[in-house]
């Protein structure tokens, strides 16, 4: 992933000839490390992403809409009071680094213009955006951040001067003699090898130092110290090119989910992967980063949720394993039964004071002589009272126990459906949703301080078959019981993975279902279940007439009969989805 200096000044150049001279409009910040500026030039509106994620740190206009906290934190708070209405002067980089600059002109409360400025720090972990007043480099707020604890070099809080991170002794590829770069090679004792150039340069990626290197290796130049006039002419080519502005920006990528890498030069050591060539580099990134970015951000708030889940499917297969284990015991009851039903025919030849009582088995063939223990202590009848205790104490500790391996087996399979759920969300409402889910069956202790988002509701996901079918899959248990109970007419066809948590897929029947159509939404109910990954996987189908919720059953938890089976293997949905 190379978003290093060379991919920046790419980007910088794009944000240039955008956003310079507009307006600042609104600022929102979605998320505890991004903002988003809302920038108006004439009639053209542009969205400006800025993240200081560890993973993915960025900078680039976006098309992408976020969901807003219902109180704007604090840094969006100060962007708001000083770059509201402000003008954008200029936008740079720092050396070729991965440190862009964005100038601002602004009107104060006394309506005098103040300058600011916005930097973007795009370091990995390290990365930060900080808003600093030009008349004196005074940090008006950052979004991370860093105190002297933290790094004694450079604090980063409201009221210290802004120190920028320490400039590398790396040299400008843009602007480097043969001699700077012998004496660099040689003071630092570099080796020659794949990495030499980001070695050498500031803001060359090890992505880009490979192309390099392979490139030489096919014009016969060889990497080593004698060959270093040869190597730097030909290095030289490629850094005219980039300050020329002469781009490809390419993603690379195996197939349709797995994202390889990406440039903003064809790279000959990733030809081998399928190239998808963009007129942007906002909208690359944005490609790239975006559905990576997402998963990750909702993995990370449904991550408690995950927590909830998991230890109650651990604390139900440890319940399963106590009752198989009480079963296995409760085996023991007929020969319990059997010992009070003999001693009882043969209760006139017992006397208290025996050890055991020697008699015969009529219940056997060969009326083979049974060894029962006795307390001596006890009269007969005593005796045969504890036996027949034991009896009827395993046979309803079994009885229990079958019962309780029923509804621990229900209760597993909703845990397990809910966990399906919480892998394939999509958005941060449906986290919302199953949270509530949680909150009413009991499995998460309401707050009064909690609040659920009422007014937005998810839907369903809608899909055209190929035939021209309507196909309607839920993301989670409220969504399955709205499909199958309420949305769905009698006559639709109802799908569902064979004894596997999945999602509830429901055919708009309104003429007999073509088989091709059968089979793409049979491919939603298995790519929606926890079978996603695997083939050859098992759907039931049949007429929602023969679908029933049992009473007091959890959400989504249906019995069906009736119905017939298809198999089919897993692959990534192509049908046309509607945005209802």
């Amino acid at each position: 992933m190379a978003l290093d200096g060379i991919f920046l000044f790419s980007l910088i150049g794009e944000l240039k000839d955008t956003i310079v001279n507009g307006k600042v409009d609104k600022i929102n910040q979605p998320e505890k490390d991004e903002i988003v500026l809302n920038i108006r030039k004439g009639k053209i509106h542009y969205k400006l992403l800025i993240s200081s994620s560890s993973t993915y740190p960025r900078i680039n206009l976006t098309e992408l809409n976020k969901p807003n906290p219902m109180q704007a934190p604090m840094f969006c708070m100060v962007l708001r009071k000083y770059l509201s209405n402000a003008k954008i002067l200029d936008i740079k980089q720092i050396d070729s680094d991965r440190i862009a600059v964005i100038h601002f002109e602004s009107t104060d409360e006394l309506g005098f213009d103040s300058t600011y400025s916005l930097i973007v720090e795009i370091m990995g972990r390290h990365s930060n955006i900080t808003l600093i007043r030009d008349r004196d480099g005074i940090v008006m707020d950052s979004i991370k951040h860093i105190t002297p604890d933290i790094n004694s070099y450079r604090s980063i809080f409201p009221g210290v001067k802004y120190i920028y991170p320490p400039k590398s002794n790396k040299l400008n590829p843009f602007n480097f003699t043969y001699t700077e770069v012998y004496n660099y090679i040689k003071d630092n004792n570099l080796d020659f090898n794949n990495s030499i150039f980001s070695s050498i340069f500031t803001g060359i990626s090890k992505t880009l130092s490979t192309e390099i290197c392979f490139n030489l290796k096919m014009n016969d130049i060889t990497l080593e110290i004698d060959n270093l006039d040869r190597i730097l002419d030909f290095s030289k080519n490629t850094f005219d090119k980039i300050s020329l502005k002469d781009f490809k920006h390419i993603l690379y990528k195996s197939n349709e989910k797995n994202l390889i890498d990406f440039y903003c030069i064809e790279l000959n050591t990733l030809s081998e992967y399928i190239k998808v060539t963009y007129l942007s580099p906002s909208a690359l990134i944005e490609n790239f980063y975006s559905a990576k970015d997402k998963s990750d951000r909702l993995k990370s708030k449904s991550s408690d949720l995950q927590k909830v889940i998991i230890n109650n499917i651990n604390r139900c297969v440890k319940k399963e394993r106590i009752l198989t284990s009480t079963l296995k015991q409760c085996e023991e009851k007929e020969t319990y039964k059997l010992f009070g039903e003999l001693l009882t025919s043969n209760i006139y030849e017992l006397k208290k004071g025996m050890k055991e009582a020697k008699v015969n088995n009529y219940y056997s063939e060969d009326y083979a002589a049974v060894r029962i223990p006795l307390n001596e202590n006890k009269t007969p009848s005593e005796n045969i009272q504890v036996y027949y205790k034991k009896y009827n104490k395993l046979k309803k500790s079994e009885e229990s126990a079958y019962r309780q391996l029923e509804q621990n087996a229900d209760e597993l399979n909703y845990l397990q459906s809910v966990l399906t759920n919480i892998q394939n969300v999509d958005n941060y409402d449906e986290i919302e949703e199953i949270k509530k889910e949680l909150i009413e069956t009991g499995y998460i202790k309401f707050r009064k301080s909690y609040k659920s988002n009422k007014s937005k509701v998810s839907k369903p996901m809608h899909f055209i078959s190929t035939d021209g079918f309507h196909i309607y899959v839920g993301k989670n248990n409220i969504q399955n019981d709205y499909l199958t109970l309420k949305f769905a007419n009698k006559n639709d066809i109802w799908l569902h993975t064979k004894n596997i948590p999945g999602s509830h897929v429901i055919i708009k029947n309104t003429n007999t279902i073509p088989e091709s159509t059968l089979k793409e939404a049979a491919n939603l109910a298995a790519y929606y279940s926890k079978s996603q990954n695997s083939s050859n996987v098992p759907i039931d189908y049949t007429e929602v007439r023969n679908v029933k919720k049992p009473s007091g059953s959890k959400p989504g938890m249906v019995i069906y009969y009736t119905n017939q089976t298809i198999y089919v293997t897993p692959e990534s949905p192509t049908l046309n989805l509607l945005k209802d």
